[in-house]
């Protein structure tokens, strides 16, 4: 049987996406589950995954631009496996995979002097960042007692602002001094570990990288989940399906043709013994303690609603010219700079304009005194896992169009990653935020203090315009600006904003010289 893998819908506004790297070849043979190639959208970077075992046939070269839904390539399950192909473990021989690990060989540590010991030394929590004075500690990635290397990971913590690992300054037993969901301060002990522990019997060191870890007692013998094969799961929700045995048919997948996500997994944990999409009649309540990184968003969102005199005007742009100039560019625009030229740009290049003729927008206010920028920092608000981040672009204006691009999609899939370090979060002298990926027709966006505007962008919508005294269906976007009266006055606020509409209905603006096609491609 041939089986179809389409490219599944990753955005409501998402209409294509481009084939970014394959990591199969054609005629490879690929397992049930494991990727095949990554694709990017206009906000990020996805991976597409072999819903079946077989042979792998690709449809679509790499760089090529498919519409949601259509073929990226086919996989041919009746192909048999060739010889010497690992299939992997089945989860019903869980003994027989733990016979097969006890009978390697024990690995050996490398002969030389043992690494010098420094006693039982103190793991702190370090500085994250000159405002930040506590953490959070979200999670242990080692157990209390065991025998961490040099520089393995400890645990997660999470601050104000993002998520970064606490790790190991040498080896040793580890000894846990805080808890899970502890708030800790700056310099705090975390953990403690003994540099004069032994190594473990059987434990190698880690020049030894070639040997397979060793499999800890809970890990043997703790059943695996079987998934049925009509069932689709990504790796990773598989793999909390086997960890924490949830069953699989239980679980409503919300992903690409029904497939199981983590979060659906998760969501089935904290609703026990309720099959997810269907009607829900328990009374039950929850609590969940807020985040550092949500009581921050939650602080500063009050905080901008009760100390400035915000206010937000609206204007609509015609889209028609930007999506003519993206479908009949977009090829070599992303052949000769490797990125996709979407709608990010464009915006963040007619802000850049308008906010050097209104510099009022690109101020704040500091005490009695006004601030103002000659330099245009753009804010990006992106929807990461653990809530509302906003990254920064420096210079945008001063940046072309496709280093904006790359900016955007760096920064995009650094917020998926809960990967942005606290420099690329802090500044800003303007923000621009999207629900239109949300499916969002109209909002008013709150000010990011202590900037003073900030652009909402929304969900391009077709509808009956008058052009020349003519009804024509046009694609059109509404915009919203939220403005600080104290330091922007109406007239500046509307002009800005009739300033950005102009720019992008005539995005020939946008682009200087004599030939715009050769300016679009520079820029």
């Amino acid at each position: 049987m041939v089986v179809e893998i389409k490219v599944p819908t990753v955005g409501e506004s998402i209409s294509e996406v481009t084939i970014a790297k394959w990591l199969k070849k054609d005629g490879d043979y690929v397992q049930q589950d494991e990727v095949l190639c990554e694709m990017e959208s206009e906000k990020a970077t996805f991976e597409l995954n072999a819903e079946k075992a077989g042979v792998l046939k690709i449809a679509a070269p790499e760089g090529a631009t498919l519409n949601i839904g259509a073929v990226a390539c086919t996989i041919d399950t009746d192909a048999a496996a060739p010889a010497g192909a690992v299939a992997p473990v089945s989860a019903n021989a869980p003994e027989a995979a733990a016979a097969a690990k006890a009978a390697e060989p024990a690995p050996q540590a490398p002969a030389g002097p043992p690494p010098a010991n420094k006693g039982t030394i103190d793991m702190k929590v370090p500085t994250v960042g000159e405002s930040i004075s506590e953490v959070t500690l979200v999670k242990w990635l080692k157990q209390d007692g065991d025998y961490v290397e040099r520089d393995e990971m400890l645990c997660e913590m999470e601050s104000e602002k993002a998520t970064f690992e606490l790790n190991a300054e040498e080896a040793g037993i580890l000894k846990r001094v805080a808890k899970e969901g502890d708030v800790l301060k700056i310099g705090d002990v975390a953990c403690q570990i003994d540099t004069n522990a032994a190594r473990p019997a059987g434990k190698a060191a880690p020049a030894a990288k070639a040997e397979a870890p060793k499999a800890t007692p809970q890990a043997q013998q703790a059943p695996v989940t079987a998934i049925p094969d009509n069932i689709k799961t990504t790796p990773v929700a598989a793999a909390v399906i086997a960890d924490k045995h949830v069953d699989p048919s239980s679980i409503k997948g919300s992903g690409a043709h029904g497939k199981i996500l983590k979060d659906d997994v998760f969501a089935a944990l904290q609703n026990p013994g309720v099959a997810l999409g269907k009607e829900l009649f328990a009374r039950n309540d929850r609590r969940e303690k807020m985040s550092n990184l949500r009581k921050t968003v939650s602080r500063r969102l009050v905080e901008a609603k009760n100390t400035t005199a915000m206010l937000t005007t609206f204007n609509e742009v015609d889209m028609t010219n930007i999506m003519d100039i993206r479908a009949k560019y977009k090829e070599v625009f992303k052949k000769q700079h490797e990125v996709n030229l979407g709608f990010m740009s464009f915006f963040t290049k007619a802000c850049c304009f308008a906010l050097q003729e209104f510099p009022s927008v690109n101020a704040y206010i500091d005490g009695e005194e006004l601030v103002y920028h000659d330099y245009c920092d753009v804010s990006i608000a992106v929807s990461a896992p653990k809530g509302l981040v906003v990254p920064v672009i420096r210079n945008a204006e001063s940046l072309g169009m496709a280093e904006i691009e790359k900016k955007v999609v760096e920064l995009a899939t650094k917020a998926r990653d809960n990967k942005l370090t606290m420099d690329e979060m802090t500044g800003g002298t303007f923000t621009i935020t999207n629900g239109g990926v949300f499916g969002s027709l109209m909002s008013t966006p709150i000010i990011n203090i202590p900037q003073s505007a900030i652009l909402g962008m929304h969900k391009i919508q077709e509808r009956p315009m008058a052009v020349n005294g003519q009804v024509v269906i046009r694609p059109m976007m509404y915009l919203a600006l939220s403005y600080d009266h104290r330091i922007v006055d109406g007239r500046e606020s509307v002009s800005f904003l009739v300033r950005v509409k102009e720019m992008l209905e005539n995005p020939e603006q946008l682009l200087f010289g004599k030939d715009p096609v050769k300016a679009l491609l520079k820029l």
